[in-house]
């Protein structure tokens, strides 16, 4: 999806950009590669400065309600300081490395209803131009891959996922942001957990794994969110099933996690997006890769995309 916009700044006859991304998924921390095209207008303009933008879609809560926006987390100039000439064609091929930290959108191919851009800016002569909004996809790291696949084996299913704003308290955590990836429990906890809700802050040396439960109360009750925090390697060399089984019975079972100072400074935590998937048995990736959400996604994306456009 490529959008081409003239620059309004400019007027009639100003140039162009057409921003094209490599279609192979880049992953966190990786290189993301392209091309800005450019199109002289009819006269000579004098270019200051093209930046690219990594924006995302993030909910965010205040007092009894929530509001999504646009958020933008990396910000990279990739050129500048040259004049395009009257109907000069220029490309400019850029390398950007996202942060660690930045967000998984798809597992197995199939879209996960996480919303990130790539913004292309471009400065004329002191007038500014948002003039390009394109899909960003990222697939997930090796470790992030293990753990959601020995999630899918154990029986939790695919419920939603979402950004949301803000911070986890005692994390490593970077963003503005955190990626939450909402799961229904395995048939075997069912009766200790509503729902897991996962989420990575990766950095150059691994992961930090955080998992919360939103425990059942018992009688006369209420129910208690309970958090707990693991870290693994990039290439770690582990049975996956067995480490991630002992990592829901310790979330399921640590009590006293519930009056922890950690627990208490922890992330405001909203609703999904509303793209339920039902997952069964069969576990996370069939939930997933079976096309049950393709179409919601899609939807999302297009809407989030085409709103930022008229309001640039």
């Amino acid at each position: 999806m490529v959008f081409k916009r003239l620059l309004g700044s400019l007027g009639v006859g100003g140039p162009t950009v057409d921003t094209v991304l490599d279609p192979a998924p880049v992953r966190p921390g990786g290189t993301l590669t392209g091309q800005v095209h450019l199109q002289g207008g009819t006269a000579d303009h004098d270019i200051e400065h093209l930046t690219l933008e990594l924006v995302a879609r993030v909910e965010a809560e205040h007092g009894d309600g929530e509001s999504e926006g646009a958020v933008a987390f990396e910000r990279v100039t990739v050129a500048g300081g040259f004049r395009l000439g009257a109907g000069e064609r220029r490309g400019v091929p850029f390398g950007v490395t996202l942060p660690w930290e930045t967000p998984v959108t798809e597992l197995y191919g199939q879209a996960l209803g996480i919303v990130l851009g790539v913004r292309t800016e471009l400065s004329v002569a002191g007038s500014r131009d948002k003039g390009d909004l394109d899909p960003l996809t990222v697939a997930p790291l090796a470790a992030q891959e293990h753990i959601l696949e020995a999630l899918g084996q154990l029986g939790f299913g695919f419920r939603s996922a979402d950004l949301e704003y803000g911070r986890i308290g005692g994390t490593g955590q970077q963003l503005p942001f955190y990626q939450e990836i909402e799961l229904t429990p395995a048939p075997q906890y069912a009766q200790q957990i509503n729902e897991v809700e996962l989420t990575f802050l990766a950095h150059p040396g691994g992961l930090e794994v955080v998992l919360e439960a939103d425990k059942r109360g018992g009688f006369l009750a209420e129910g208690q969110d309970v958090l707990t925090r693991f870290t693994v390697g990039h290439h770690d060399v582990r049975d996956w099933n067995t480490e991630v089984d002992g990592w829901i019975r310790q979330l399921a079972e640590h009590r006293a996690s519930y009056s922890s100072p950690y627990t208490e400074e922890h992330r405001s935590s909203g609703p999904g997006l509303g793209t339920a998937v039902a997952a069964g048995a069969a576990g996370l990736a069939v939930g997933v890769v079976g096309g049950l959400v393709a179409a919601e996604v899609v939807d999302e994306v297009g809407d989030f995309f085409e709103g930022d456009e008229e309001e640039g």
